[in-house]
């Protein structure tokens, strides 16, 4: 009798070593092997390091160009998006004066989301899209460096009864990005809002392997999304299928803020209608989608040095320190 019970549990510990075994292989093939091989999600949201780019500062990554406009008094407090922090952070470091920015560092919370963190006093401030649309209507911020505004931020804009000034400054690429190693280099227009309204769902459709596609989006009121729902024009972004996380990722951005900032040697980006987004392209319009960025700021606003900045940045000196950042100039 014994011996019976001892191999009754014999067999069904085998049976649930093998079930354990066969759950965790299927979980390796199904998971790790398809999301560790050619070209799994590659669009994680990185983060700005705003040390990098802190004016008055000998190592910063800035812009260096002689400034013939040097403010000493009266200085509009400037803000703007993740990827034109190093272009408002260059003006600051070209026409104000030195002590005019106190960088106090930070850490990720609920109340300071980007870890950064700047006094209150000082002329340079850092809020991205989103905190800084709402900033320059409730008058925080005089001069905000931004892509154009959703709906939304319109929408608050209005609902205060504040008229917002949009300056064109510089030209950037509108972009869409995939893992290194995914074969396909080049998409349509049409393709790529079918691939976002939900038409197209696998790679093979548009020259590629057979794997699901993963179209990531960005926070809404983020300047990329508002880029992105720009781009898509009637068409809606469909809600992703719940196995397209398995898939190979596609993601959209700012031309520089993926090459210049992000710098990530695992992602590459795409050619629109057969032509990649370089600089050149940007400037002789060959590249289908090239967005204005904008110097933003009240109308009602009294601070007499706005106007003289723009006209300024808007000049043949500010329009180099535009290029030197990286961007294309508008004139």
């Amino acid at each position: 009798m014994c011996r019976k019970t001892l191999i009754k549990q014999i067999i069904a510990i085998a049976l649930v070593v093998i079930l354990f075994a066969s759950f965790n292989i299927s979980l390796y093939v199904l998971l790790t092997c398809r999301l560790s091989n050619n070209f799994s999600s590659v669009s994680q949201s990185k983060m700005i390091d705003v040390k990098k780019y802190l004016p008055f500062e000998e190592e910063s990554d800035l812009a260096k160009v002689n400034s013939s406009l040097k403010l000493t008094d009266n200085l509009p407090v400037l803000d703007g998006a993740a990827a034109l922090v190093p272009v408002y952070a260059s003006i600051v470091n070209a026409v104000y004066p030195e002590g005019s920015v106190t960088y106090e560092g930070g850490t990720f919370s609920d109340d300071n989301f980007y870890g950064e963190n700047f006094a209150s006093d000082s002329k340079m401030q850092y809020k991205n899209t989103v905190r800084g649309y709402q900033a320059i209507v409730d008058g925080e911020t005089d001069i905000l460096f931004c892509a154009a505004p959703s709906e939304e931020q319109k929408k608050y804009a209005e609902e205060n009864n504040v008229e917002l000034v949009y300056v064109p400054v510089g030209l950037e690429a509108f972009v869409f990005f995939v893992n290194k190693n995914n074969p396909v280099d080049n998409l349509t227009v049409e393709q790529i809002r079918s691939i976002y309204s939900g038409k197209i769902n696998n790679w093979s459709e548009v020259g590629g392997v057979d794997r699901i596609i993963n179209p990531v989006s960005r926070l809404e009121g983020s300047g990329s999304q508002s880029a992105m729902n720009a781009f898509m024009g009637d068409e809606k972004i469909a809600d992703k299928s719940l196995f397209a996380v398995l898939g190979g990722s596609i993601g959209f951005s700012f031309r520089y803020y993926l090459d210049g900032i992000v710098d990530n040697e695992n992602v590459k980006m795409l050619s629109l209608n057969g032509v990649y987004p370089d600089s050149e392209n940007i400037k002789n319009g060959s590249y289908p989608v090239v967005a204005q960025f904008y110097a933003i700021y009240r109308a009602d606003n009294k601070n007499e040095n706005i106007p003289v900045l723009i006209d300024w940045i808007l000049s043949e000196e500010g329009q180099k320190l535009i290029e030197e950042c990286g961007y294309v100039r508008i004139n």
